[in-house]
């Protein structure tokens, strides 16, 4: 690794982006070359130095200060890297898609170039986080100035015109913060206060044409699943992209509804579930506890829906429960590559335990608290239903009997209601 090449790029895109753009355009290179040679270290500032700030530095307002514990911060720094380097590789796949929409080129390799180099002011910023009061506005301005180097390497890259890289531009991050969003609800969704997620994708033509040779890779596998991901969003691309030939304004907004469905679905097309659909795997009583309250709703846009139940069970006293059960539906995607980077988290301290890990295919996350008698026990189902109890209990053996006392099998077996295969 040249890490000379790698601090004379980064200043040169900073600085020089106009001139520096078409210089990286004619570069030949590969997105695992990029990921390689430049991503994974650049990606790294944020995610550590965050850690720092959390687990060693602190947060602190009006006299109160707090600190992450270290096992929690690192388990965090480990899933916020993993979560940047998916990202990357999605935003990336979403801006070759686009690229026929508004006048350009398709080409992952460029559509990579454009994504990371532009992401390089907001990874460099992560350093602001250390900055007490300051830190922020300096990740705000390099958030905008990013847009500004994305704005000015479309052209260059995927030779969109001028005239319409300010709408490519805008399309772009109007997406990516619609899936940061819908990865941020999964995840708080599952673990909590927890951490879990999937990792990083590498791949120019499908993942089945990295290394330049032939590599042959199951099907069934999680890094199968990521290739047939990866073929889908290019079998959508060519959608839009005969799309935007035919001057059909009705086919062109469906090819791009199948883009974005693509990218978070994983290739199908899911309706969630409807609320009354939910209704019955949330229990009248739970753990001799009365059901007290209860909510269910289905919301979505951009034809991406999530459906998700609560209800709070209580003695009326001192003990009470809250159960969540959630079908990410559009999002199933995400849940299906999780287990591609296999986060697994294990801490425990003096008073308790948080734990991520697999049982019987599915991710599990547990926390408990032996002094306040808190915890949180949540799981995954059929890489698409989020089912999370927390509250007080007298053990966490309470809170797993309380759950294993719902239908998850018959929650378990919906897993492909609402799903049309891509």
């Amino acid at each position: 690794m040249d890490f000379n090449k790698l601090i004379a790029r980064v200043k040169a895109i900073l600085t020089t982006p106009k001139t520096e753009w078409p210089v990286i355009a004619a570069e030949p290179t590969t997105v695992a070359d990029l990921y390689k040679n430049y991503i994974i270290w650049l990606a790294a500032i944020p995610a550590v130095c965050q850690f720092i700030k959390g687990s060693f530095i602190g947060y602190g307002m009006l006299g109160i200060s707090y600190r992450t514990p270290i096992g929690a911060g690192i388990t965090g720094m480990i899933v916020g890297y993993a979560l940047t380097l998916a990202l990357v590789f999605v935003v990336a796949m979403i801006v070759d898609a686009l690229a026929p929409t508004f006048g350009g080129q398709k080409s992952q390799v460029q559509a990579m170039k454009a994504v990371a180099y532009a992401w390089t002011a907001s990874w460099v910023a992560g350093v602001g986080a250390l900055i007490p009061w300051l830190g922020w506005l300096i990740m705000l301005a390099a958030l905008v100035y990013g847009i500004y180097l994305l704005y000015l390497g479309l052209p260059a890259t995927m030779k969109s015109p001028v005239e319409k890289a300010g709408g490519y531009t805008a399309v772009t991050i109007i997406l990516a913060i619609i899936l940061s969003w819908i990865v941020g609800i999964v995840v708080a969704g599952i673990v909590g206060t927890g951490a879990l997620m999937s990792g990083a994708a590498l791949g120019s033509h499908g993942l089945g044409s990295l290394g330049g040779g032939e590599v042959t890779i199951d099907k069934d596998s999680s890094l199968g699943k990521l290739d047939a991901w990866s073929k889908k969003m290019e079998a959508a691309g060519k959608q839009m992209e005969a799309a935007q030939k035919s001057g059909d304004s009705k086919a062109q907004s469906e090819a791009l509804g199948k883009v974005i469905g693509t990218a978070v679905s994983g290739g199908d097309e899911v309706e969630a579930l409807a609320p009354d659909m939910l209704k019955p795997f949330i229990p009248d009583t739970l753990a001799g506890l009365k059901r007290t309250d209860f909510s269910a709703e289905r919301n979505g846009a951009m034809g991406m829906q999530v459906s998700e139940a609560h209800a709070t069970y209580s003695d009326g006293a001192n003990r009470s429960l809250k159960l969540e059960v959630t079908d990410t539906g559009s999002a199933k995607g995400f849940l299906a590559l999780a287990g591609f980077a296999a986060v697994q988290a294990d801490k425990e301290t003096d008073h308790g335990y948080e734990k991520t890990y697999k049982q019987n295919g599915n991710l599990v996350h547990e926390q408990w608290d032996a002094q306040t008698k808190y915890g949180e026990y949540g799981m995954i189902l059929g890489d698409r239903f989020a089912v999370k109890l927390s509250g007080n209990a007298d053990s966490m053996d309470q809170l797993k009997a309380a759950v294993g006392s719902i239908n998850l099998a018959g929650l378990e077996a919906m897993k492909d209601v609402g799903v049309k295969k891509g």
